[in-house]
């Protein structure tokens, strides 16, 4: 039995703008733009801990 991944987005999330997506499981990000593109394996305590403390910002 094959389980389908499903994607959350984020709803700041427009169609021109640049997003990722988070996978149901919760171990995968990818490019909202690029559904059938690569995957990112990621730890997402960690990815969320590097986001909330600013480490992306610009």
């Amino acid at each position: 039995m094959t389980t389908e991944t499903t994607w959350r987005k984020s709803s700041y999330s427009t169609e021109i703008a640049t997003c990722v997506e988070l996978a149901s499981s919760l171990d995968r990000i990818r490019d909202s733009k690029d559904p059938n593109g690569p995957t990112l394996q990621v730890d997402v305590t960690g990815f969320v801990q590097a986001v909330k403390s600013g480490r992306f910002d610009r």
